[in-house]
This record gives structure tokens, C-alpha cells and sequence, in this order.
């Protein structure tokens, strides 16, 4: 009985496989997308653009530069335009545009093959970074230990922060977003949750605090989404862009402060 009942089961597992139809499916066919990623910030230029060209999925995961672009930034608060040169291939860099302000709005304009793309973001008011802290916790005998980032919200005023951190030097590969919508006018200690074999006794951490517009926020959060963490390179799951006629990428007018700490 034992045997017969062996005998039905692989008679069962020859009929589904004989049915299950072979699908192939050509990942190469998509036509590459540009990506451009741009910053302009509260400390002294210059400021960089950088535009590249996605690959074909079989392809290496690294996307080439796209040179002899026409760009320009345009202060539309001010009216002054720089255009941009070509330092190397694919990175766009500013000559003579002002350091920038917190609520002045800028203009990103970029030609390359026959397109054109743009983006427009207003930088925030700075929002002081007060210091690093760590938190310790240790869960089902795993030590974990993250970076704090802590500092003091504006009351009545919706703000968005993006964190960038790095552990002895090496950036980790994850942005930290944060928008005050629970917590507006709080103190914020905010844990940046990370993997915890990165920071260990005697480590240097270095962390950036952005305060950035809502788009920018909103690309960096979709494309955490997408890959299934908060990782700040360009992901091929089209997170929502800043930029028009489909580009990848962000442009964004933001502050930056950094903060360092030992742990």
C-alpha cells in the first residue's frame, strides 16, 4: 500500500509538471532611462549634477555617464543663471551661482539626445542639528547599536528630513527619512535603524542631517519602499521623481549639517 501510494504521488508531480506552460521573458527590451541626480546646498559651492543612462537587467549594475548634456540652474528667486560645465563625463558642475538660500527656489533645466528635463525645488529653512547619541538594545541575544540624531522641530511648521550616515569613513548604504507629522515642535531623538554589526566600540560615525522639500522626501521614501529599505541609489522601481519626462533621479534644494560622534 505503502509503495502504491509512492507510485501515485510521482504520477501526480509528472502530470503538473507536463502542464506547466515555459514562459520567457526578454528583460533587455526596455529602453534606457536617463537619471540625473542634483543638489544644490547652504554651503558654498560649486554644486554637482551627474547624469547617467540605465543598463539592461543582465547587464552590470552600473550605469554609465551621459556626456555632452546642456545644463543649467537657475536662483528663480533672484533670476541668476549658471550654466554648468562638464568637469568629466556624466558630472555637470556650477560656476557662478551663489551659495544658496533657504526659501529661494531653484530650476534645474537639462538637454541631452534630443530631450529635455527639469525640476524646480525650494530650499527649507535649516533646522539645527544638535549632536550624534548611540542607543544600545540587545534582542533574542543579538547587541544591536544605532546612531541618534537629535535635535529641536520647529513648532506649526511641516518639515521633512532626510539623514545620510557613515561608519569609519564608509557611507551606509541606506537614507533615513523623517517628516514631522506626529511629532511638529518635539525635541526629536531620532534612532537611525541599522544593520548592527556596523557600529562597534571605538567606531567614528559621521552623520549628515538634510532638511529638503516634500518631493524630495517623497522620492527618497518611495524609493525605500521599492528596494525594501531606505538605500539612496537610484533603483530601477521608478520611485516618484522630481524631475519631468520620466527621468530618474532628484533634484533637490536642501541644507546640510554634519554631526560626528565616537562610540
Amino acid at each position: 500500500m505503502k509503495k502504491l501510494k509512492i507510485v501515485f504521488f510521482f504520477i501526480i508531480v509528472l502530470f503538473i509538471c507536463s502542464c506547466t506552460k515555459v514562459i520567457s521573458v526578454n528583460l533587455n527590451d526596455a529602453s534606457p532611462n536617463i537619471v540625473i541626480e542634483g543638489i544644490v546646498n547652504n554651503n558654498p559651492g560649486p554644486y554637482q549634477v551627474k547624469i547617467s543612462q540605465t543598463v539592461n537587467f543582465s547587464d552590470p549594475n552600473v550605469f554609465p555617464p551621459v556626456a555632452g548634456a546642456t545644463v543649467t540652474i537657475t536662483d528663480s528667486t533672484t533670476g541668476i543663471t549658471d550654466s554648468l560645465i562638464e568637469n568629466s563625463p556624466g558630472t555637470y558642475t556650477t560656476q557662478n551661482l551663489p551659495q544658496g538660500q533657504s526659501g529661494h527656489t531653484y530650476q534645474l533645466n537639462v538637454s541631452v539626445n534630443g530631450q529635455t528635463f527639469s525640476a524646480s525645488s525650494t530650499m527649507p529653512n535649516l533646522v539645527a542639528f544638535d549632536s550624534v547619541t548611540f542607543y544600545s538594545s540587545s534582542t533574542f541575544g543579538t547587541d544591536r547599536t544605532n546612531a541618534v540624531a537629535n535635535f529641536q522641530d520647529p513648532a506649526s511648521v511641516t518639515n521633512y528630513y532626510t539623514f545620510t550616515e557613515y561608519v569609519n569613513g564608509k557611507q551606509i548604504d541606506q537614507t533615513f527619512n523623517f517628516s514631522d507629522r506626529l511629532s511638529d515642535g518635539l525635541y526629536i531623538r531620532r534612532q537611525l535603524f541599522n544593520d548592527s554589526t556596523y557600529i562597534q566600540s571605538g567606531s567614528i560615525v559621521n552623520v549628515d542631517m538634510h532638511c529638503v522639500d516634500q518631493a524630495v522626501w517623497s522620492y527618497f521614501n518611495t524609493l525605500g519602499q521599492a528596494k525594501g529599505n531606505n538605500s539612496q541609489s537610484v533603483s530601477p522601481a521608478n520611485p516618484v521623481s522630481n524631475i519631468s519626462n520620466k527621468a530618474l533621479g532628484y533634484f533637490s534644494a536642501q541644507t546640510t549639517q554634519s554631526k560626528q560622534a565616537v562610540f
